[in-house]
């Protein structure tokens, strides 16, 4: 019997529906607006996340970062900011712990008053500018990552003797040596001339589809940096680890050695930051909460407007079916038929809305992948159950009380209804 009533209330849902097309399209489109808005940001995020998730693989799973605070994320306090800062000697120290692969002490200089003297890198007419210039020692392509495209890295010896040599970033390569290897070709850069000796590959670009910032790169040996920059001490250090599961113990063995290192009494705080590339996941996570705030702030809007539509309809339906229910009540229906019949109307209407919106979203998300390749936006069947279950509730919510009011009519009262 319940089926049959399940199966009667719906088929009556969409007879509703094709009597009065204009007022239900009217009223399933704030759902289908609200939740296809749903799907569209998801998708986009979604997008997003994968990126930022390969972003930070790419950085390792098993690399820490060691510096004087951590810099993303918050805004550094005066604290933070007057911590003594991290020496080449730490970095060192830190080869010597279990577990520790490789550990690379490396300082950066970028120039950011632009036009005012930023910093270039010269070969004969070419120039690239607003460059980024690293120190760094011979442990860089073990601890960070780095892939050469050609070349080497600098010796030991090389490093030691200041030797006037650099490796460059993809982008810097490719701008200053166009259609030709720069191996064994000179550049200019801060008034000295330097030997090239290798090419860094392209770095991930978690965001768009340009070139990544630093790939626009020079990479010097650490004693020829500091002839460039002596005034610049503020180091950082990315160690690399055997394995990940030794993260913790590798963590503490750092902040035992470096507060011992930097004298810090056992009731301070420690005066540096260890950090893993994770960190930029919780960052972007933080920031991806707030999109979604946004998100179900402007797609509650629609599903609102959708919802007091539904109940608008459901009560006009039971005004104009008044008589209905009177001869329903009479040969035998009761209220919890009744209830029954008009709240799956409402879920049916809003069902309708729903699927509508899922389709539209799905659309959306397939025309933003093509038109924005780098976004890589990917429907999220996560989401895509999320909207279907709102649709359902959303006609719960706002059909129970036209239901209920039919329900409740007297059947004689209802019958004598013109």
């Amino acid at each position: 019997m319940r089926l049959r009533d399940s199966k009667e209330s719906v088929l009556l849902a969409l007879d509703t529906l094709r009597k009065n097309k204009l007022r239900s399209g009217l009223t399933v489109l704030g759902i289908s607006i609200g939740i296809a808005t749903v799907i569209l940001i998801s998708s986009a995020i979604n997008g997003l996340n994968s990126n930022i998730d390969q972003f930070v693989k790419s950085l390792g799973t098993n690399i820490l970062l060691v510096y004087r605070f951590e810099p993303w994320g918050k805004r550094p306090t005066t604290e933070e900011l007057n911590r003594k800062e991290i020496t080449v000697a730490d970095g060192l120290a830190i080869r010597g712990l279990p577990y520790v692969v490789a550990v690379d002490p490396w300082i950066s200089y970028q120039n950011f008053q632009l036009g005012l003297g930023n910093v270039s890198i010269k070969h004969g007419s070419h120039k690239v500018q607003n460059s980024i210039l690293n120190g760094s020692t011979t442990a860089i392509r073990d601890a960070g990552n780095f892939d050469l495209l050609e070349g080497r890295i600098w010796t030991d010896s090389e490093e030691e003797h200041s030797a006037k040599v650099v490796v460059l970033g993809h982008d810097s390569a490719e701008d200053l040596f166009p259609g030709e290897s720069p191996i064994g070709k000179d550049i200019e850069c801060e008034g000295s001339v330097f030997t090239v000796i290798g090419v860094f590959d392209t770095q991930l670009q978690p965001f768009g589809s340009g070139r990544n910032r630093n790939d626009n790169s020079a990479y010097f040996p650490l004693e020829t940096f500091h002839q460039l920059h002596p005034e610049l001490k503020d180091y950082w250090a990315t160690v690399k680890y055997d394995d990940p599961s030794h993260r913790a113990i590798v963590t503490e063995e750092i902040r035992e050695l470096l507060r011992v290192r930097r004298k810090v009494r056992l009731e301070q705080d420690d005066n540096f930051a260890i950090f893993s590339t994770d960190s930029l996941t919780r960052l972007w996570n933080s920031l991806t909460g707030s999109l979604f705030i946004f998100m179900v702030a402007v797609s509650s809007v629609g599903l609102m407007v959708g919802g007091v539509g539904v109940m608008n309809i459901m009560l006009v339906s039971v005004t104009e079916r008044t008589r209905e229910i009177g001869i329903r009540k009479a040969i035998g229906a009761t209220r919890k038929n009744i209830l029954l019949q008009f709240t799956l109307e409402a879920v049916t209407l809003c069902l309708v809305g729903g699927l509508l919106g899922i389709l539209v979203g799905a659309l959306l998300t397939l025309v933003l992948h093509f038109a924005v390749p780098f976004l890589h936006a990917a429907l999220s069947s996560m989401w895509v159950v999320i909207a279907f279950v709102v649709s359902c509730a959303i006609g719960l919510i706002f059909g129970i009380y036209p239901a209920w009011k039919a329900a409740a009519m007297d059947p004689i009262e209802a019958l004598r209804y013109e």
